[in-house]
């Protein structure tokens, strides 16, 4: 590593560096500095617990670009206890990761290749800790663009949803990062003590879903590295982008609505795409990002008048009716311009009309089982019909409605049970009875007076309940109908009831946010990305398995990745399986994650294989989550370390 305040740095180089923290860690860094231009030059900023020197390696062309071809020193950073950093990674966007980067920003700002002004960006959690470093206004921080990233942790993130637990979420990111913070730093980066170091990062490692289990309601837990409420609190310029068929697509309209309302320089580009590169997603059509922002950096760090703060603050893709697939290449429809909120929006109201009760099914919502597509096998929803013949439908004619925003429904309803939930989708209907998923949503019943609160209904006493659907733009073409699908599960998205449960609607409306596009400002063309996406279903398993005599259903995934890094190579592989029992409504998940690392030079000039495996389960019952994760970890055939956690946890009538 080179110590930059003892030597200087050739500029259009890329050299690892430490970044000293006032407790005595020091952080890993990465630094790609451009040629001498016009001598020191604005620094980007991105931080992230992905390990920046091998699993997330392949991010590299972007940050050459953005130094080669635009002139930005750009910094990639490895979290404290994560990668080739010091110090311990005890859960996600903890306070001393503020800390830490509020140093590092002073850090930058006093190089002598960086003119003292700094941006932070990044996808998802990269994305999240820049608006998070927004809200702390640290004084060289001048604008952030947060690429798939929510403003509200507790129910607009991977761990829970209208107050139930995301439960396909549980085999993926909030297993898989059990062993990758037990992997080790890089050697070549770190130095001779790496074992020394790997040994104690395993010896102090806690699992961070324990704490995510542990903390069932909204509250100070997950208010802190929230935007929202306190959106206020944010005054540099911001930059947001979203994907439709992405996890965090309500952190648009209403983050754009609260940042407007506080005079706060803001843009908004929502694409079709999935939690992908915009440039490679399924679905497109994709889009190559990096000029977008290079002209807000541009703008705000650079002070260049080039007029991208005049355009209109909201630009987003309006998709429209189309045949569903799980790995739909291209979506329908057309970019809108606007400024937001937009005087062209309106709500229409229709009434639903009361249903015969309704005996609840677990296993409904598995034609739409993840409400963050991604990489295969996290995959687009399918036709929708067989989800909602077991649900309860109304139909109203859409008459070539286009919707902007978040649509609502408001519910009379009742339950027979203490704990229930109501799911709701909204889908585009064909003469042929295809049914494409628009939108959904889903509570949990008692969260009703709010996710910090936990009700238990009264059998069979009414209430008044509203759902906010999650954010889309959308339109319905001629001849197509629009379906409002209510059920007791969204699974396995979200927990299923913890026991069987009957629900009766005994009326409702549907609100939906109409948009009048007719008059809009014509948006300005974006740069092409990839023509199809590079996305390919090879080795991926993505199974839905019914146990006709054993009343289960289970979805089955595995999938995994062999690819060289700058220090050796990388492999990665994930298994995961989630049930439910039809009769009694139990729920089972299990995840079986393991990272294998080769590096070149373990230090001493020898090739060196290190590996983390966990394996994870998770038994909901009628009250309680168990838990069980066992962690190994070995070098060549050694055991270096084993670990195990078992631990229950209270369902909180969800």
């Amino acid at each position: 590593m080179t110590d930059v305040s003892a030597s200087p740095i050739e500029p259009g180089t890329k050299v690892d560096t430490w970044i000293p923290m006032s407790d005595g860690v020091f952080l890993a860094a990465t630094l790609y500095l451009p040629g001498p231009v016009r001598g020191p030059q604005p620094c980007i900023l991105e931080a992230l617990p992905y390990r920046k020197d091998d699993m997330t390696s392949s991010y590299r062309p972007e940050y050459v670009r953005l130094r080669d071809d635009h002139h930005y020193a750009v910094v990639r950073l490895d979290l404290r206890g994560t990668g080739s950093s010091g110090g311990r990674a005890t859960d996600e966007y903890p306070a001393q990761e503020q800390v830490d980067l509020a140093e590092v920003l002073e850090w930058l700002a006093a190089q002598p290749w960086c003119d003292g002004s700094i941006g932070m960006y990044g996808t998802s959690y990269s994305g999240f800790n820049s608006l998070q470093m927004a809200c702390e206004r640290p004084a060289g921080l001048k604008a952030v663009i947060a690429i798939y990233a929510t403003d509200d942790r507790y129910t607009d993130d991977v761990h829970y949803m209208g107050g139930l637990r995301r439960w396909i979420d549980l085999v993926d990111y909030c297993h898989y990062m059990t062993p990758m913070n037990a992997l080790p730093p890089v050697p070549a980066v770190f130095g001779p003590a790496w074992r020394e170091e790997w040994r104690a990062r395993i010896a102090e490692h806690e699992p961070w879903l324990l704490t995510w289990l542990s903390q069932p309601r909204d509250g100070s837990y997950w208010r802190h590295g929230s935007v929202r409420p306190g959106y206020e609190r944010i005054e540099c310029p911001v930059m947001i982008v979203a994907g439709w068929a992405d996890g965090y697509r309500n952190n648009t309209f209403r983050t754009m609505e609260k940042l407007g309302e506080a005079g706060v320089p803001r843009r908004l580009i929502a694409g079709p795409w999935s939690h992908a590169a915009t440039s490679s997603s399924l679905p497109g059509p994709r889009i190559d990002l990096v000029p977008e922002m290079v002209a807000w950096w541009d703008r705000w760090l650079r002070g260049i008048d080039n007029g991208v703060d005049a355009e209109p603050s909201a630009l987003w893709y309006s998709r429209a009716s189309h045949k569903p697939a799980p790995d739909l290449d291209l979506v329908p429809g057309q970019w809108r311009a606007d400024t937001w909120p937009s005087e062209r929006s309106s709500w229409m109201e229709f009434p639903l009309e009361a249903k015969l009760p309704y005996v609840v099914t677990p296993d409904i919502g598995t034609a739409a089982w993840i409400s963050c597509a991604g990489h295969l096998p996290y995959g687009q929803p399918l036709d929708q019909r067989h989800d909602d013949v077991d649900s309860l439908t109304w139909e109203v004619d859409p008459e070539g409605l286009e919707i902007a925003g978040n649509a609502r429904v408001a519910l009379t309803l009742s339950a027979s049970a203490p704990v229930a939930t109501v799911s709701v989708k909204l889908t585009d209907v064909a003469s042929d009875g295809t049914s494409t998923l628009v939108t959904r949503g889903v509570l949990n019943l008692t969260r009703r007076e709010g996710m910090d609160t936990a009700i238990p209904l009264v059998p069979h006493q009414v209430y008044d309940v509203e759902v906010e659907l999650e954010a889309t733009a959308w339109q319905w073409r001629p001849g197509r109908r629009l379906r409002v699908s209510i059920a007791g599960s969204d699974w396995p998205n979200t927990t299923a009831p913890p026991a069987p449960v009957t629900l009766s609607i005994h009326g409702g409306r549907l609100l939906l946010p109409a948009y009048a596009p007719a008059g809009s400002p014509t948006p300005r063309a974006l740069a092409a990305g990839d023509e199809t996406s590079p996305e390919s279903s090879h080795g991926v398993l993505w199974r839905v398995e019914r146990d006709i005599l054993g009343r289960t259903t289970s979805c089955v995934i595995d999938h995994g990745s062999v690819y060289d890094a700058p220090y050796g190579s990388v492999a990665e592989h994930y298994a995961g399986r989630v049930s439910v029992s039809t009769r009694t409504f139990e729920q089972i998940a299990s995840s079986d994650v393991s990272f294998a690392l080769r590096f070149d030079d373990d230090g001493a000039g020898n090739s060196v294989s290190v590996k983390a495996r966990s394996i994870l389960e998770v038994h909901a019952g009628p009250v309680t989550y168990d838990v069980m994760i066992s962690l190994v970890c070995t070098e060549g055939d050694d055991v270096v370390a084993e670990r195990s956690w078992r631990q229950s946890f209270a369902r909180d009538l969800a």
